[in-house]
């Protein structure tokens, strides 16, 4: 069964496994159609993209309308979620009033909707002024052009900078998170001991404990990737005591291996999303099938231990 929670703050009820759409942009509208309706099967009505997917700017956003087609109600079925502040020219960030305007019209035109569920700032604007993003939340969602804010990439500094602008909820905060790619969990474990590596803060600190903190889903991208974007793990010669384990686990829940690689994440009680980044239908429904597998924690820890990471 498809785990489900309401996204804080909002009415939004949400799978704990996304769709993801940033690599569509060259799929044909049968493939779209296919990749949407097995998510749909599974019980994923929740749609991830950003205005930079897809080679040209609102790309794959446009795909999945023009593929998709979806009357009104249909449409009101599904969570759309998209993102802005990257420039592709350059790159850079942007996160002024005047982009961040102009990004979401686009998306509204590019998606073919009258709104946008979730809007996420998408990499943190090191020149943000938080003024300017409250003015520009405060007039999107009065104009009933988005329904929910959130980020993607920040760090707990980051968002505090935001919110004490913000007077929407920042509902989501999109971070890499993989059983191999997890320095936001393993350094908490670590903390502390001195000449380890793991027991560095990459984040700004304790980036999932504050989330939990204050309301904000984790929505973990890349959760199959080995790292930074190196390729995946599962079936990898890089890391055969891991695959051994999530071969005997797939075994024992009776689910493909991928299942548990997104077990994993949706095991932790932060009630963390996972954004799939596939496009292959076969993928999308063996992942969909981790939304709710019961890990204990010796399993949880037994796959973190051997996927590298150190337990004191």
């Amino acid at each position: 069964m498809m785990k489900t929670f309401t996204l804080t703050g909002t009415d939004i009820v949400a799978p704990n496994v996304v769709l993801g759409l940033m690599r569509i942009g060259d799929k044909t509208d049968d493939e779209v159609r296919e990749l949407v309706r097995t998510a749909r099967d599974a019980g994923i009505d929740f749609v991830d993209h950003a205005d930079v997917y897809g080679g040209d700017l609102h790309g794959c956003e446009r795909r999945f309308a023009e593929a998709m087609a979806l009357t009104q109600s249909q449409r009101d079925e599904i969570t759309i979620q998209t993102k802005a502040g990257i420039v592709g020219d350059g790159p850079y960030f942007d996160f002024s009033y005047e982009h961040l305007m102009e990004s979401v019209n686009g998306s509204l035109e590019a998606l073919d909707t009258d709104r946008i569920d979730v809007l996420l700032l998408h990499r943190p604007d090191a020149l943000v002024e938080p003024e300017e993003v409250a003015r520009t939340f405060d007039e999107l969602h009065a104009a009933g052009k988005v329904r929910a804010f959130g980020v993607s990439n920040h760090t707990p500094r980051q968002i505090d900078l935001l919110r004490k602008h913000v007077r929407q909820p920042l509902v989501a905060n999109q971070l890499q998170l993989s059983i191999t790619h997890s320095p936001i969990v393993a350094q908490g474990v670590a903390a502390n001991m001195a000449d380890e590596q793991q027991s560095i803060t990459l984040d700004g600190g304790g980036i999932v404990d504050y989330c939990r903190l204050h309301d904000i889903t984790i929505q973990a991208w890349s959760p199959f990737q080995a790292g930074f974007f190196n390729g995946v793990f599962l079936g990898s010669p890089d890391y055969p005591e891991l695959n051994t384990v999530i071969d005997r686990l797939a075994a024992r829940y009776d689910v493909p291996p991928i299942a548990i690689a997104t077990a994993w994440i949706t095991r932790h009680p932060a009630d963390m999303q996972v954004v799939l980044g596939t496009t292959s239908p076969e993928r999308v429904a063996g992942a969909a099938q981790g939304s709710d597998i019961p890990l204990t924690r010796a399993e949880w820890y037994e796959l973190f231990r051997a996927s590298g990471h150190r337990v004191p």
